[in-house]
């Protein structure tokens, strides 16, 4: 199935001083809502990301639901961000559907910006987990 909502946010930063990436989208202008925020670490990951499982990047929801190299496949289109996940993250994100389509409500800067982070944070990381990038 499928989770479709209008995203009234979306963006990216980069914060090489405090080694992280993050992009994303959220249901409304604040922040909040349904939420999917993308991170990532700038600099290659260490000994101890590596023995953990977070030498790739991370898929942060509302709730704090967190995985690690979840996304399958990844999309902007017509104005939408599609995201295809592992099923077996569903759990740990607090989601039920492993599709999700936000309709993007924002400036197109905005998306810009989103689609440039989003490539570096999926390039982080080891290669095994990076998704299909699809018009990204």
């Amino acid at each position: 199935m499928t989770y479709r909502f209008t995203a009234r946010a979306a963006g990216g930063d980069e914060q090489f001083d405090e080694d992280y990436r993050d992009a994303g989208v959220a249901e409304f202008e604040d922040g909040t809502g349904f939420v999917l925020i993308f991170m990532s670490g700038i600099e290659e990951a260490d000994d101890q990301d590596v023995d953990l499982g977070q030498d790739t990047y991370c898929l942060v929801t509302a709730d704090q639901g967190t995985a690690y190299g979840c996304v399958r496949e990844v999309a902007v289109r017509d104005d939408t961000l599609r995201v295809v996940l592992d099923p077996a993250a569903l759990r740990n994100l607090g989601l039920d559907d492993p599709v999700i389509e936000a309709v993007l409500d924002v400036p197109e800067a905005d998306v810009k910006r989103m689609r440039e982070v989003l490539r570096s944070i999926f390039s982080y990381g080891r290669a095994d987990a990076r998704p299909v990038l699809v018009d990204l």
